[in-house]
């Protein structure tokens, strides 16, 4: 029986693009968002960003597949215009833990109910698509202190297990911040263990359920 490996997929970084409409500005921003807290903390961000404009539209999907937290709201817009097709957006772009905001700076020309829906939909398609995509995952970073002949052998366990360097200290004694996938970091500790004869161990400073790493 083979298993089936799901990437749940965020965005990578916060992003923001632009779209002009029948002169009206809309200006879409998202951000990797893991709680309804931190989204709701986002769409307040952006609202104070652009506390002049017409309208700020939010739509968060927090979590993946069937376990997931949806909440849009249309900030003025005629009923259903505004956050359902942003939110219909997200849910159809494969990504979760996701917060957007479209802005809507009013240009003079009413777009009607059918305009409406297209130019917040498009808004809410560009920036979905602009971001590289990343994954949370669990991660466990930790500091290795070991004599500098095992420096070599050090960096290429390292690699081998799918660990990142992340600072390399040059003292008496190397010292190394690598931080690892959690479901990778023992076995790579066992490695370090057989590589040293016992004399090197991998010490946690800190586990992280939320770490973006690119995909």
């Amino acid at each position: 029986m083979s298993t089936v490996n799901t990437v749940r997929a965020i965005p990578a970084a916060e992003t923001r693009v632009e779209l002009v409409v029948v002169n009206s500005r809309f200006i879409a921003t998202a951000a990797p968002a893991f709680s309804v807290e931190a989204a709701r903390a986002f769409v307040g961000r952006v609202r104070g960003e652009f506390a002049d404009a017409s309208h700020n539209v939010p739509a968060y999907l927090i979590g993946h597949g069937a376990a997931t937290i949806a909440h849009c709201h249309d900030d003025g817009e005629p009923a259903g215009t505004a956050g359902r097709p942003v939110l219909a957006v997200v849910q159809g772009s494969g990504l979760g833990d996701i917060a957007v905001v479209v802005t809507r700076y009013f240009g003079g020309t009413k777009l009607g109910t059918g305009g409406l829906v297209r130019a917040y939909g498009d808004a809410a398609r560009a920036v979905v698509a602009a971001p590289p995509r990343a994954e949370k995952v669990a991660t466990v970073t930790a500091l290795v202190e070991a004599p500098y002949p095992l420096l070599a052998r050090l960096r290429l366990l390292v690699g081998a297990y799918g660990g990142l360097m992340l600072a390399e200290d040059f003292a008496a004694d190397i010292t190394m911040t690598v931080r690892f996938r959690a479901e990778r970091f023992d076995a790579f500790a066992d490695a370090l263990r057989e590589l040293s004869r016992g004399g090197v161990e991998a010490v946690v400073v800190e586990r992280d359920e939320t770490t973006i790493m690119p995909l």
